[in-house]
């Protein structure tokens, strides 16, 4: 066993404080300095991009053939895209997500004078003025405004308060954490993913856990818009593994208790020897898991091996009832990857040859490709076949 215990407190207490914070992909400054802040008091030394992504790492026994664990720290939002003459504005979307989510949400645009509430509405919003016109409008951006809660009547109303084309709309978040162990809000994926990372550091520093190679500790700014992990990867790591959510829904396999461990995304099948490592961990250490198959979906690791990185890869994830909607996710999930992520880089290094860039064909892993021979004979007793 060699999983540690989680600090379940501290782990939703910061998803709380993150969660607070807004970080639409492109704004994202704030809470790059709130994650860099927690770091430093795990003693890590925080090293930032030119625009901000987060690496620290924390020693181990050697540099060579480290280990990456990677969140996101940018959630969906919207930007100004044309000052109506109604005074309202209307708006295009940061990531991909629905206007169906979008219709009643309660907002915050920043401009360059500061920041203004408002709400994204449906261009018809008055049951009293277009009854059941309502009902019969399209889904889409085009068929939403945003409504800034200032004494605006056109569009110079809205320049004279200085809302711009192309400033950033954050939405609000409405988190709820039951006493059930449920938490509904929307902008966990990924903040989530974060704060397992941060609740896994923790139990790590905490019980001054030594790993046998380096461990990176990455948080990117941009993967909603497709960027990721595409910059912030050094020579020395040999595996990354990405936590973010999983999909729960019909004709998935994710579930919201327990890990669920992705085998492949669009992008197409994770590393096998990591993959498998990681199922053996969780089984090892009694953590309940789930695999499953995304098809519309992509994460850090993308970016990352689209960028040229030469890493294994693997999703580990916390299953989420409609994703880039209304989430809804369990502390059982958080909690089981967390120690899941302490248990995998306390682990021994099976790959050494990782350790070199590149190197000969000695020591190179192999895949299992002999036949299976299940023994298939029914328990019949003594009765003859």
């Amino acid at each position: 066993m060699t999983r540690l215990t989680i600090d379940a407190d501290y782990l939703a207490d910061i998803l709380k404080k993150m969660l607070a914070i807004p970080s639409p992909s492109g704004y994202t400054d704030t809470i790059v300095h709130f994650v860099s802040n927690e770091l430093a008091r795990f003693g890590l030394a925080v090293e930032l991009t030119r625009r901000g992504a987060i690496r620290a790492v924390r020693r181990g026994g050697t540099h060579h053939g480290a280990r990456a664990l990677v969140s996101h720290l940018d959630t969906l939002g919207a930007q100004i895209k044309r000052l109506k003459d109604n005074g309202r504005a209307s708006l295009v979307p940061i990531g991909h997500w629905s206007a169906r989510f979008a219709e009643g949400a309660r907002v915050t645009v920043f401009t360059e004078k500061g920041g203004y509430r408002g709400t994204i509405l449906p261009i018809k919003a008055s049951g009293h003025t277009f009854n059941e016109e309502v009902d019969e409008q399209p889904i889409g951006w085009e068929h939403v405004e945003l409504r800034v809660d200032a004494l605006i009547r056109n569009a110079n109303d809205l320049k004279r308060i200085g809302v711009e084309i192309g400033d950033i709309v954050a939405v609000d978040p409405q988190p709820e954490f039951l006493d059930s162990g449920f938490i509904v809000s929307r902008h966990l994926d990924n903040k989530a993913g974060v704060a397992v990372m941060l609740a896994a550091l923790k139990a790590l520093c905490d019980q001054e856990v030594e790993t046998e190679v380096d461990t990176h500790w990455l948080f990117t700014i941009q993967e909603e818009v497709g960027i990721g992990a595409s910059s912030v990867l050094t020579q020395e790591v040999a595996s990354l593994v990405a936590i973010d959510n999983g999909t729960t829904a019909p004709g998935q396999n994710s579930d919201e208790f327990g890990v669920t461990i992705s085998l492949a995304d669009q992008s197409g099948p994770f590393d096998y020897h990591l993959t498998r490592k990681l199922v053996e961990l969780c089984r090892a250490n009694d953590i309940r898991f789930q695999k499953d198959v995304f098809r519309y979906y992509r994460s850090d690791l993308a970016s990352a091996v689209e960028a040229g990185a030469d890493v294994r890869t693997a999703l580990i994830t916390f299953g989420v009832d409609a994703s880039h909607g209304y989430e809804r996710i369990h502390m059982h999930a958080l909690r089981s990857l967390a120690e899941l992520v302490t248990a995998y880089v306390s682990s021994p290094v099976e790959i050494p040859r990782d350790f070199e860039i590149t190197a000969g064909i000695a020591g190179f892993t192999h895949q299992p490709t002999a036949a299976a021979h299940p023994d298939l004979t029914p328990d019949v007793g003594d009765e003859k076949l």
